[in-house]
């Protein structure tokens, strides 16, 4: 008779004390490793997953010591990020330190006497060779703050009705893909297909209207999980829990697999009193709130292949993000439409914001989107003048490859890319995917390969097929006259004056010679035409101040040449420029305001409302 092995005993939890004291925006961390290697490794991350940018967290760590029974232990930095404890195996190790917590964004860590915020990411050293034991978190009630509360979405082991108190992870991974929010926020929940919500909000004025932001988020919830799993599936996540911090002027957000960091401004919530639809500022809420919804599935379960194991020491380099990013972008605005919270009007005015967005960046041809989510930490995360001319957004061109993918399966008639997100689901599931597996996903609906459409628009510079496409779909598409800035190539600020940002390649601005960080004081005009721009006994005689941009037409008149004079370094230039004309901006009206529009084949015809 064989013997059965006995199972290892299970490893002690790794355990993380942390102590807010808000005074000094610092948090205080005590880790315990009950079962310390020898020269026992331990790092901070350099990055956040879903933020594509090495941040050096470990720049804001301070005061960092170890001891084991009560005896210092020599800790040695090892890099920018690692240390090393010359621990002795057999006794638990306790490692202190400082965490520095003054970035207000979703992706690090915030403290002060008004609230609170940490990713692990920030504030969670990593145990190398520990990863995969269990974790614990204990967070304390920092003194003096009566109110507070704490949210996440960890499980708890035993937390207090403020929510202060011990969580569980069952492995590092999972410790910090759970966001930290503390404070004295609003709360409220719903059920979402059966699957229990709740909504955090700190920062709000005293005209929010909870309960229209839980119906509406609770709509944009239950259409994701339909969408993903038709009207009786199940979802993968059993709970789920949205942090809203809500400031003066801000937006973003950072998706996790149980919950989601969010930023918005005050002035974008849902105000008591407000009926019908929501206003633009609301929508683009409701929008953020479901891109970060939609990423439950695409990219926290589903995901890149290079992300079947974070590496936090480095960065983690993948060609998809046009797919993960930008599919997301593409169905987050779709979704509103279908929950009913936008009209199809609404949602072109959306869609046609994307496309000028990409058609007036002169990087769409120089740099394909597959290019640009492998760029994404040098380039999208650090913009300069020179962005816009050298790569293209894989959040707003991928948006526009889904656009392209959707209508041509539709147009076909060969089902739609709702059809062809799900096929994925069910072939990669909650697990890592490849380029190759979304081509076998299309050929087998479709009857035929798409690799030429992906080597074009995902691999190529080339321009999308987009007017063709919705036209096919009864939408109309209208060039209108573009906006003075885009005519002229430029973008600016303005602020008691006109600074110049960005110049665009190829523009009326770049062939002048104007440059980024030029002050633009004013224009001089010909002399045959100061007398048709208002007289030639009133004009000046040195040419026209301007304090902001659309003053141009005022001063400029007619003419199409004149000389703009700009400060560069505390010298003024002069330079010719010639105004442009012909730019244009794309509008998208719905078929039934579309009255010369193709009229839409029939198997097309329910795009965009399903």
């Amino acid at each position: 008779m064989a013997t059965r092995k006995s199972s290892p005993p299970a490893r002690a939890a790794l355990r993380y004390q942390v102590l807010p004291v808000p005074r000094t925006h610092r948090f205080q961390v005590t880790l315990t490793i009950p079962r310390p290697a020898a020269g026992q490794r331990l790092s901070l991350p350099v990055w956040i997953p879903g933020s594509y940018l090495v941040r050096e967290f470990a720049g804001q760590l301070m005061r960092i010591e170890a001891s084991q029974a009560g005896q210092p232990v020599a800790l040695e930095q090892t890099g920018k990020n690692s240390w090393e404890a010359a621990a002795r195996p057999g006794r638990a190790l306790e490692v202190r330190y400082e965490i520095h917590a003054h970035d207000s964004s979703v992706r690090t860590a915030w403290l002060d006497e008004g609230r609170g915020f940490f990713n692990g990411t920030s504030v969670c050293l990593r145990v190398h060779g520990q990863e995969e034991a269990a974790h614990e978190l204990a967070v304390q009630a920092p003194a003096g703050c009566a109110g507070w509360q704490l949210a996440t979405a960890l499980r708890p082991l035993r937390a207090g009705r403020g929510g202060f108190g011990r969580y569980q992870a069952a492995s590092y991974d999972e410790l910090v893909d759970n966001p930290v929010e503390l404070g004295p926020f609003w709360s409220g929940s719903f059920d979402a297909c059966g699957v229990p919500h709740r909504f955090v909000v700190t920062g709000a004025p005293p005209s929010f209207d909870g309960e229209r932001l839980l119906a509406d988020a609770k709509k944009i919830c239950e259409t994701a999980i339909r969408f993903w799993h038709g009207a009786r599936g199940k979802p993968p996540q059993d709970r789920y829990v949205f942090l809203l911090n809500a400031v003066h002027d801000g937006y973003g957000g950072l998706e996790h697999r149980h919950s989601t960091a969010l930023q918005c401004a005050r002035k974008d919530l849902p105000r008591l009193g407000e009926t019908g639809r929501a206003g633009e500022g609301y929508t683009g809420l409701l929008g953020l709130i479901s891109h970060e919804y939609f990423h439950t599935w695409n990219v926290k379960r589903l995901r890149p292949a290079e992300f079947a194991r974070y590496d936090y020491e480095r960065e983690n380099y993948t060609r998809l993000l046009w797919f993960f990013e930008g599919f997301t972008s593409y169905y987050d605005d779709l979704l509103l439409r279908r929950a009913g919270l936008i009209d199809d009007a609404t949602y072109l005015k959306l869609l046609a914001k994307s496309i000028n967005q990409v058609q007036q960046a002169p990087g769409r041809l120089v740099q394909s989107v597959a290019q640009a989510s492998f760029d994404a930490w040098i380039k999208y995360y650090r913009p300069d003048a020179n962005t816009p001319n050298a790569t293209i957004s894989y959040y707003s061109k991928g948006a526009l490859v889904a656009l392209c993918l959707d209508l041509t399966l539709r147009l076909e008639g060969r089902g739609t890319l709702d059809d062809a997100m799900r096929a994925l689901w069910r072939r990669c599931g909650d697990g890592p995917m490849a380029e190759a597996d979304l081509l076998a996903v299309l050929q087998a609906q479709a009857g035929r390969a798409f690799t030429r459409e992906i080597d074009a628009w995902v691999h190529g510079t080339g321009e999308l097929p987009l007017k063709a496409l919705l036209r096919a779909q009864g939408v109309r598409v209208q060039e209108d006259t573009a906006p003075l800035a885009q005519q002229l190539g430029l973008r600016v600020q303005e602020d008691a004056g006109i600074v110049v940002r960005m110049v665009l390649a190829g523009g009326a601005a770049d062939a002048a010679g104007l440059s980024p960080g030029d002050e633009w004081l004013g224009i001089e005009l010909p002399p045959a035409e100061k007398g048709a721009a208002g007289g030639a006994a009133d004009s000046p005689p040195g040419g026209w101040r301007l304090l902001k941009l659309d003053e141009l037409p005022l001063y400029a008149g007619q003419a199409r040449q004149l000389t703009a004079v700009v400060a560069r370094d505390r010298r003024l230039l002069r330079l010719p420029l010639e105004l442009p004309q012909g730019a244009t901006a794309w509008r998208l009206l719905p078929p039934a305001e579309a009255a010369g529009a193709d009229r839409p084949r029939a198997a097309a015809r329910s795009w965009p409302a399903h």
